[in-house]
This record gives C-alpha cells, sequence and structure tokens, in this order.
C-alpha cells in the first residue's frame, strides 16, 4: 500500500444534514485538528438553520475540530428538498469556494442515495475544480454503502472517540434505530480491514492528480 503525505492547512466541509460531516470524517476531523497547529476548518451545512439541530452541529464541529479556526454556516433550506433550490445551493457553494483556499474538501459521494447528498456531491467539483474532493459515506437504512478508494486510518481510541462523540452532540438522533456506537464502531472497523488498520474512514475519489519531484 503506498503511503502518501502531504501539508493540510485548510479545510472545506459540504454537508446537506447536521451530523453528516461528523459521520462521514469526524475521525479525520480529529486527526487532522490535533496534528496539525491553527488548521482552518470552514463547514456549510444547507439544512437545520434557525433550528436545535444547528446548534448540536456547531457544539459536535467543535469537539471532532480541537484547536481549529472554525466557521460554520448552517443553512435553513428544507430537508429532502434541496434539488428543488439548486440556485441557492449553488450559490452557498459558490461563496464558500470564494472564500475560502481548502487544501481538502470533504464532501458526500456521488453514490449516496439521498437526493440532497447527491446534488452536493455534484456541485462540489464544479466549484472546488482544482482541489482533492474526498466524498465520505453517510451510515444509514438505504443499502447504499460505497466502494471506497481512498482510506484514513484511525487508532481504536480516535474511533471510540468518534462514536461517543456522535451520540453525545446529536441527541436529536438517538430514536433512530441505527444511530448508536456499535454502528459506526463497525463500520469503522470494517474500513480498518480494508486497508490493514483498526479502524478507518473511506472516501471516493472522482479523480486525483499526483506530482512526483518538481513541477
Amino acid at each position: 500500500m503506498l503511503r502518501l503525505s502531504a501539508r493540510v492547512r485548510e479545510v472545506a466541509l459540504l454537508a446537506a444534514h447536521c451530523d453528516d460531516i461528523a459521520i462521514g470524517a469526524g475521525g479525520t476531523l480529529i486527526n487532522l485538528a490535533e496534528s496539525v497547529a491553527g488548521l482552518r476548518v470552514r463547514a456549510l451545512v444547507l439544512c437545520g438553520g434557525g433550528s436545535p439541530r444547528a446548534d448540536e452541529e456547531r457544539a459536535a464541529l467543535t469537539s471532532f475540530c480541537p484547536g481549529a479556526e472554525l466557521e460554520v454556516t448552517v443553512l435553513d433550506l428544507p430537508d429532502g428538498r434541496t434539488p428543488a433550490h439548486w440556485e441557492s445551493v449553488k450559490t452557498a457553494v459558490a461563496r464558500l469556494r470564494r472564500d475560502s483556499e481548502p487544501d481538502l474538501v470533504f464532501a458526500p459521494q456521488r453514490g449516496d442515495a439521498h437526493q440532497d447528498h447527491r446534488l452536493l456531491a455534484e456541485l462540489a467539483p464544479t466549484e472546488f475544480r482544482d482541489h482533492l474532493v474526498l466524498g465520505y459515506e453517510v451510515l444509514k437504512w438505504e443499502t447504499d454503502t460505497p466502494q471506497p478508494t481512498m482510506f484514513v486510518p484511525l487508532s481504536a481510541e480516535i474511533a471510540r472517540r468518534k462514536a461517543e462523540l456522535l451520540v453525545k452532540h446529536y441527541p436529536s438522533q438517538r430514536d433512530r434505530d441505527w444511530f448508536d456506537e456499535h454502528a459506526f464502531l463497525g463500520l469503522s472497523r470494517l474500513r480498518g480491514v480494508q486497508c490493514r488498520a483498526a479502524h478507518a474512514e473511506a472516501f471516493v475519489i472522482d479523480k486525483a492528480a499526483v506530482v512526483f519531484g518538481g513541477l
């Protein structure tokens, strides 16, 4: 397995719903924030603005990005109806691109069964054209689990922290039968097996350029 390293100073996070980012990339964010001093994090969430869900999201991302310079924007678009608000979503993503210069972009992956997620997956590379966009997976009841092409290994301790923080910071989701520590740890253990690690988070990459040596 080839291991590459890169300098990451700023990341952009795109999500349709509060908790998507933490479910899909929470462990990776903990690793980044704890290893990169002064990491800048810019997050855009389409749904949940003006509700307790937005408060949950801000508190959660603060915990998942300890010590980072964090900016979270939560819009109030209707859950499950964002494709009908294409122009508003496009404008918001374009604004995030204009106001940031990320080294990495996290967004939903194109094969996600939820229409709100798919819309963001399609729009992310149209604005972040020269960036590495990592498509994260959102655990849920649909059978849309992707075949990932990139893995971020996690220690058992980080995987446990992620699962605990998810349950702690999103009390509004605890009534969902899949939203528990066992489910999150089960998926991260599976992804760990696939990359010879204790645990991992997995991502889908549409396109990446690798440069060896100077240009």
